[in-house]
């Protein structure tokens, strides 16, 4: 077995206990699912810049644009081009990604593609870090599973940890902490949740860009 392949069930193991979940039963479950890997998921639209703020252009091209310069091939983020490597990816919307930059430069850009300009203009290993904060390896979080994940702590793929808050109404609102304690916390989109659901690696559309540090 491969060091990735034993990282990614170790972390899953952990996952699952901090999910109270039986690591057991989260292995079973995953030797069901399929192995599409969310880079197609993300790439399937034509991959093109648009005008519909909600959608995930940003997001894809930023992991495109890292895996492009990667040259060693060591990237992390090649993993969501691998199907077969179970992991959760939270994807802000492309106006999640406009309000990041509004807060960084003071400036609200009218277009995708200048949004994109400005959040790689920040350096690509930025860019490559921040994607990983938005990544848990090695367990496939459904949305079902995310609503009964209050107070859990998730590992991400840069190491460090997102929190979870679930608040129960009419429809659990999934909240995510992330490591600026000053910028407004990140919610799970309820009408985006279990892309690519029945496979390895699932995503669900999150309002705002996860920090991995306090800016």
């Amino acid at each position: 077995m491969s060091h990735r392949r034993i990282t990614a069930v170790a972390l899953g193991s952990a996952l699952a206990a901090s999910l109270a979940l039986p690591a057991s039963a989260a292995a079973a479950s995953e030797n069901r699912l399929g192995n599409r890997s969310l880079a197609a998921v993300l790439t399937s639209d034509g991959n093109t810049f648009d005008r519909n703020w909600n959608d995930y252009d940003i997001v894809t091209e930023a992991v495109l644009a890292v895996i492009a310069n990667d040259s060693d091939g060591n990237s992390p983020v090649r993993l969501l081009a691998d199907g077969s490597v179970a992991l959760t990816a939270f994807v802000p919307s492309d106006l999640a990604f406009r309000n990041l930059v509004q807060s960084l430069t003071g400036k609200r850009l009218d277009t995708e593609q200048k949004v994109f300009a400005a959040a790689a203009g920040l350096g690509l290993e930025t860019v490559e870090a921040v994607l990983l904060y938005h990544v848990i390896p090695g367990a496939t979080i459904t949305k079902a599973m995310a609503v009964k994940a209050n107070g859990a702590n998730l590992t991400t793929a840069l190491g460090s940890t997102v929190g979870v808050r679930v608040y129960n109404r009419a429809v659990p609102v999934i909240e995510l902490r992330d490591k600026d304690m000053n910028a407004a916390n990140a919610f799970v989109n309820p009408f985006a949740t279990d892309l690519n659901k029945g496979n390895r690696q699932i995503a669900h559309g999150i309002t705002a860009v996860l920090r991995p540090v306090d800016l």
